[in-house]
C-alpha cells in the first residue's frame, strides 16, 4: 500500500501551525504598535515597517511578526480544503457525487461549525460596552447564508471579522463541485491563472482599485491559488527526498519574506507559504509534531471561538498588558474551545444523501 502524501498526523499537524498563526494574528494585529498585514490589499509601507522592527530587534518583534504573517493561517487551511476534497471524493468515492447534495451538505457542516460562535459572539457583544452593534437583519441573514462576503464593504459588516472564511469556503465547494471535480486538472491550472490576472490588473496605490481589490479577495478568487494547490497536490504530487523538503522549505522561507516587499509577488506569496508549511512538517519528527498535532485536532472549535476570548480579553494588552492578555487569550480560547468540541456532540451532523 502506497503512503499517502500527507498522513493523518501531517494533515492535523498544518492545521495546527494554521490555526496558532490565525489566532495569535487575529490578536495581535488589533494592538495599536503592532506593524499591520497586507492580507485583502497590498500597502508598501507594511513590509518596510517590519523590516525596521527586524534590523533594530525591537522588544515587541513577536507581536509584530505574528500580526504581520499570520493570517497566511488561511491559505494553509484552504489548501488542505483542497486536498481533502480530492482524496475523499475522486480517490475515495467510487461513485459520483452529485451537486446539490454536495454543496447543501458542506453548507450544512459549514453552519453547525459556525452558529454557536456566532450567537454566542453576538451575545458578548451585545453585553459589553464596546462591543459590535451593527447586527441588523440583513447582515445577520447574509452570515448565516454566507453570502456575506459579496456584500459591499465586508471589513466592516462580517462580524466576527474571521468569519469571513466560512463565506469563502462554502464558495470554494462551490466552485470544486461544479468546475474542477474529476476534470482535467488544466482546468484548476487554468482557473488559477485567471483569478491571478483579475487580482494583478489592480493598482495598489489606487483608491478605487484598492477597494475593488480588498472586496474581491473577500471571495473565492482570492484564495483559488492555495485551494487549487491543494487540489493539485492531492492529484499530482509526489514523496520527496529530505533534502529536496530542506531546499523547499529554505526557498519557500526566502520567497515569502521578498515577495512580501512587491506587488504582483506578494499575490504568490500564499503559494510559498503552503509549500513552505509542507515541507516543513515532512522535515520535522513526527513525535515533535506532537504540539501541531494537538492544536490541529480543536483547529476547528479554536477558529469559532478565538473571536469570542479576544473581545472580551484584549482590553489588557490595550491597557500596556500585552503578553499578560496574550497569555489569557491563548488558555482562554483553548479551554473554550474543548467546551465548544463538546457542545458540538449536541448538534446533529449533516448527511450526504447521494
Amino acid at each position: 500500500m502506497n503512503k499517502p502524501l500527507l498522513s493523518l498526523a501531517e494533515s492535523k499537524a498544518l492545521r495546527g501551525i494554521a490555526i496558532l498563526g490565525i489566532i495569535l494574528h487575529n490578536y495581535c494585529h488589533f494592538l495599536g504598535f503592532a506593524v499591520k498585514e497586507n492580507e485583502y490589499t497590498f500597502t508598501a509601507a507594511k513590509p518596510m515597517q517590519l523590516l525596521d522592527r527586524i534590523t533594530s530587534l525591537n522588544p515587541d518583534l513577536f507581536v509584530h511578526i505574528m500580526s504581520f504573517f499570520g493570517h497566511y493561517g488561511v491559505p494553509v487551511f484552504l489548501f488542505i480544503s483542497g486536498f481533502g476534497l480530492v482524496v475523499k471524493y475522486e480517490q475515495k468515492t467510487p461513485q459520483p457525487v452529485r451537486p446539490l447534495p454536495f454543496i447543501g451538505y458542506h453548507y450544512l457542516k459549514l453552519l453547525r461549525l459556525m452558529v454557536l460562535g456566532y450567537v454566542a459572539f453576538a451575545a458578548v457583544s451585545c453585553l459589553l460596552p464596546h462591543g459590535y452593534r451593527g447586527y441588523t437583519a440583513g447582515n445577520v441573514v447574509a452570515q448565516l447564508l454566507m453570502y456575506i462576503n459579496l456584500l459591499p464593504d465586508p471589513d466592516h459588516i462580517i462580524k466576527p471579522g474571521p468569519y469571513w472564511f466560512f463565506g469563502l469556503m462554502l464558495q470554494l465547494y462551490i466552485v470544486y463541485r461544479l468546475a474542477l471535480y474529476r476534470r482535467t486538472s488544466w482546468l484548476t491550472v487554468a482557473l488559477i491563472a485567471v483569478c491571478w490576472v483579475t487580482q494583478s490588473v489592480f493598482a495598489p496605490e489606487t483608491k478605487a482599485d484598492v477597494d475593488a481589490l480588498n472586496r474581491i479577495r473577500y471571495n473565492f478568487i482570492g484564495g483559488m491559488l492555495p485551494f487549487g494547490a491543494g487540489v493539485l497536490y492531492a492529484r499530482h504530487g509526489r514523496s520527496l527526498k529530505t533534502q529536496a523538503y530542506a531546499a523547499i522549505a529554505a526557498v519557500s522561507a526566502v520567497a515569502v519574506f521578498a515577495g512580501s516587499f512587491f506587488f504582483q509577488a506578494w499575490l504568490w506569496v500564499p503559494l510559498f507559504v503552503v509549500t513552505g508549511a509542507v515541507a516543513t512538517v515532512k522535515l520535522v519528527p513526527e513525535k515533535a509534531l506532537a504540539p501541531c498535532v494537538w492544536f490541529g485536532a480543536i483547529s476547528s472549535a479554536l477558529f469559532v471561538v478565538h473571536p469570542l476570548t479576544r473581545e472580551v480579553i484584549i482590553r489588557l494588552s490595550y491597557h500596556g498588558y500585552v503578553y499578560t492578555g496574550l497569555a489569557l487569550y491563548m488558555a482562554a480560547s483553548i479551554a473554550l474551545a474543548w467546551l465548544f468540541k463538546i457542545a458540538f456532540r449536541y448538534i446533529p451532523k449533516p448527511v450526504l444523501k447521494q
